[in-house]
């Protein structure tokens, strides 16, 4: 069967958009878990980055090994879980929102430190977001999103 140049290249463009699809499609969870937990405070969206993605799967990758719940130290503010199976991107996100009512804004403070992961993912002056996640070798899925610019500045409030 001979193909023509035209019909290569029109498989290409559908391949490429459907891969471009799917891209869009694996964080948008996500990402629309954080906005709605932003826009429930009255905080702006987040944007999804790929340099973010990008530097969040790096470090995923690092983590299959042993799967720790280690921060990377790294210039982004950040959010980790972990789970096991078939872990959803929003399940990390919901995880990580349960802390809510551990954030007494009048005080600004959390009670036990159990709500940091909360006031990233609704910090007012973060606008970038990128995700990733990878499965550890012990079956577990390790999750890790990264903000920019970082939150939980000391003395601020979120909103």
């Amino acid at each position: 069967m001979r193909f023509s140049y035209h019909k290569i290249l029109a498989i290409f463009f559908i391949c490429s958009t459907l891969c471009c699809i799917n891209n869009f499609l694996a964080h948008q969870d996500f990402l629309d878990v954080h906005n709605q937990a932003r826009k429930d405070v009255g905080v702006g969206p987040l944007t999804w980055n790929n340099t973010l993605e990008a530097y969040a799967q790096d470090y995923a990758n690092k983590r299959i090994n042993d799967c720790e719940l280690e921060h990377s130290m790294g210039p982004f503010g950040e959010n980790l879980a972990e789970g096991y199976g078939e872990m959803k991107d929003a399940d990390a996100v919901k995880f990580w929102l349960t802390e809510k009512p551990n954030y007494d804004y009048d005080s600004n403070s959390c009670v036990n430190d159990e709500c940091l992961h909360y006031t990233q993912i609704v910090w007012r002056d973060t606008v970038h977001l990128g995700c990733a996640k990878a499965k550890c070798k012990n079956g577990w899925v390790f999750a890790i999103c990264s903000y920019s610019p970082p939150g939980n500045v000391d003395g601020q409030r979120p909103y």
